[in-house]
């Protein structure tokens, strides 16, 4: 267990690093929230970083599909934490009527996250966006840096990427461009559960087995599965993990309506 809390240590005291990196270099930035596992430990990062008060706001891109539970869990957690919280909504698609009674999944989450989460960026001039990705979840994100660039449209150059050793880090960038700024890079799925496991981080309910199902990544309700499960427990979950030969987001729609769907969403400026 000391070699567990060791290795947990390390990948703390780095986030917490690259955290506090990025709000020295970058002038106004905001943080994505999903509620999702990895987005409430960056939160959570982000909280130890700043000693309790993150000095920039958190972003919601709701795309009126979330799952009611996680609505709860937002309304709980802006006031648990007592935290800044922007919720943007792509107001001008759902208008449109886009949405999956009538597209396709990669259609609808280009236009309702995507398209949003541009609109955000244009409407508050963020300069630098701190997600909460990981390289372990999609080998297209494991293309990613700790500080990567997107152009002025939001676009990722993945062929592209500035070079970063022995911790330094390139935070220039042209006007109209941003940052994408990944603190979780180095943590796995497994990394997760154990840090909110030790440090006992709030989640949702919706990742613990009811009725021999849980989910295992959550994303908009109509394209998210859940798996087979009856781990109830964050220590079962953690024995499911380490057993398990199923991909991560393997119940998320979108990753698999088309070849290489996931690298052509993010080059587009998903997250």
């Amino acid at each position: 267990m000391n070699r567990v809390n060791s290795h947990l240590d390390s990948l703390e005291n780095h986030s917490v690093f690259i955290l506090r990196e990025a709000n020295h270099a970058f002038k106004n930035l905001a943080m994505p929230w999903s509620m999702g596992k990895d987005s409430n430990v960056l939160l959570w990062l982000a909280l130890k970083a700043f000693f309790g008060k993150i000095p920039f706001p958190l972003l919601h891109i709701d795309t009126t599909y979330e799952f009611p539970e996680m609505l709860e869990f937002r309304d709980w957690a802006t006031r648990h934490y007592g935290i800044t919280l922007i919720v943007k909504v792509n107001t001008e698609a759902r208008e449109r009527g886009i949405g999956y009674e009538t597209h396709d999944p990669v259609t609808v989450t280009h236009e309702l996250k995507t398209v949003a989460l541009k609109q955000a960026i244009v409407e508050y001039g963020w300069d630098a966006l701190i997600t909460g990705i990981r390289r372990d979840e999609d080998p297209t994100r494991a293309k990613e840096r700790y500080f990567s660039p997107r152009n002025s449209e939001s676009e990722w150059n993945y062929k592209d990427q500035p070079p970063q050793f022995w911790g330094q880090f390139v935070t220039g960038h042209t006007p109209g461009e941003h940052m994408r700024v990944q603190p979780l890079l180095d943590w796995t799925e497994v990394d997760i559960w154990r840090y909110i496991q030790r440090e006992k981080i709030p989640i949702s309910k919706l990742y613990f087995a009811r009725g021999g199902k849980r989910f295992r990544s959550l994303g908009c309700h109509p394209i998210t599965h859940p798996i087979a499960s009856n781990a109830a427990t964050i220590e079962a979950i953690i024995a499911e993990l380490e057993s398990t030969r199923t991909s991560e987001r393997a119940g998320r729609a979108q990753d698999h309506h088309e070849p290489h769907a996931m690298q052509k969403l993010r080059a587009r400026g998903f997250l």
